[in-house]
C-alpha cells in the first residue's frame, strides 16, 4: 500500500517505537488492563446490568469485583492459571481422535 510522505513516516516511527523497552512496558500494562475487562465480562457478564437506577448499578459491579478478586485469589493460591491454554480447532480435533 502506498502512502502520503507524512504518513509513511509517522507509521515507521511508530514502527520503530515498539521496540523500545519503555514501549513494551506500557503495552505490558495496557495488556494487563484488557485481560482483566476481559474477564470480567467473560465471568460476571457486567457488560450489561440486570438493574435500573445507579444504586443497585453499583452494588451489582461491587459484586462482581468482589467475585472476581475471589476467583484471582483462588487460582493464585492454588496455582491454576485463569485462563485455559489455547488450542486450534485442528488440534482440538487431533486430541479427541487421539484419546
Amino acid at each position: 500500500m502506498l502512502r502520503r510522505r507524512d504518513v509513511h513516516e509517522t507509521v515507521e516511527q511508530a514502527r520503530a517505537d515498539q521496540n523500545t523497552d519503555a514501549w513494551k512496558q506500557r503495552y505490558a500494562t495496557r495488556a494487563g488492563v484488557e485481560g482483566t475487562i476481559h474477564q470480567t465480562v467473560a465471568v460476571t457478564r457486567i457488560r450489561r446490568c440486570r438493574y435500573t437506577g445507579l444504586p443497585k448499578t453499583r452494588l451489582a459491579h461491587v459484586f462482581a469485583a468482589t467475585a472476581l478478586n475471589l476467583i484471582r485469589f483462588d487460582a493464585w493460591w492454588t496455582g491454576t492459571p485463569l485462563d485455559r491454554p489455547r488450542a486450534s480447532h485442528l488440534t482440538r480435533r487431533d486430541l479427541d481422535h487421539a484419546a
